[in-house]
């Protein structure tokens, strides 16, 4: 069930994350939303509360880890508890090896590994005192095999993929993980990527096969949607066109 859980999402203020925010919104969920942006965060709270939700927005960067334990204690703080933490938060500013882009590669290191490592670090005390809860993290298919310009971005993915493994191998009986990887979504993953040539190429698979995000929220929807004792390990959803 997922009516009256208490919700975390993080990088909430568009593409999945704001579409699985309000989908969990609409079926009654209490949401918790952090992202950077905040006006555009700001804008998906006040539509959850204009259409008779519960939400509130939280300003976070979630390479920092004092943002993201703050954002978890203000699930704890407005509704005594946290039951989901959905881990979305990533960006793909990628390249080509040649390129030498380092400093995106950091980028991508920070935000889409250790932004999963912060957040793991804020619930899963909650989740243990609790003595139930549930990870949700946003991986990619790209983390599944590589992929040519997607090298660094896909090793952040891969590793995010064993990580949500081997937490689920820890996490005993009473604690839920689940990775969800999404293939080619119509959101501004391709706006983020500075190479001209490769981002062309992408803006042209983006319009002749991307899915919106509202399949990859349904998607994170159904594995919170089940019973305490059916635990989702890992879902891919990626367009029907995408080989």
């Amino acid at each position: 069930m997922i009516e009256n859980k208490v919700v975390v999402v993080t990088g909430a203020a568009g593409g999945i994350g704001r579409a699985t925010a309000v989908g969990l919104a609409e079926r009654g969920a209490k949401l918790v939303l952090g992202g950077r942006t905040t006006k555009s965060l700001d804008e998906v709270v006040d539509a959850i509360r204009s259409a008779g939700g519960q939400a509130v927005a939280v300003e976070t960067d979630v390479t920092s880890r004092d943002d993201v334990h703050a954002l978890v204690a203000t699930a704890e703080a407005e509704f005594g508890r946290l039951d989901v933490l959905v881990n979305n938060a990533g960006i793909g500013p990628i390249s080509a090896l040649d390129e030498l882009k380092t400093d995106e590669w950091d980028r991508m290191v920070d935000v889409n590994l250790k932004g999963v490592l912060h957040g793991i670090s804020a619930a899963l005390p909650v989740f243990r005192r609790q003595g139930e809860g549930q990870f949700v993290t946003v991986g990619s298919v790209a983390g599944m095999a590589p992929t040519p310009a997607m090298a660094v971005y896909g090793a952040t993915k891969t590793a995010v993929r064993v990580l949500c493994e081997g937490l689920r191998l820890e996490a005993g009986p009473d604690l839920r993980v689940t990775l969800v990887c999404p293939g080619f979504v119509a959101t501004d993953f391709v706006a983020r990527v500075s190479d001209p040539k490769v981002r062309g190429a992408l803006e042209e698979q983006r319009d002749a096969m991307a899915i919106t995000p509202d399949a990859i929220a349904r998607a994170i929807m159904f594995a919170i949607d089940q019973p305490a004792d059916v635990d989702v390990n890992e879902i891919v959803v990626r367009p029907t066109a995408q080989s």
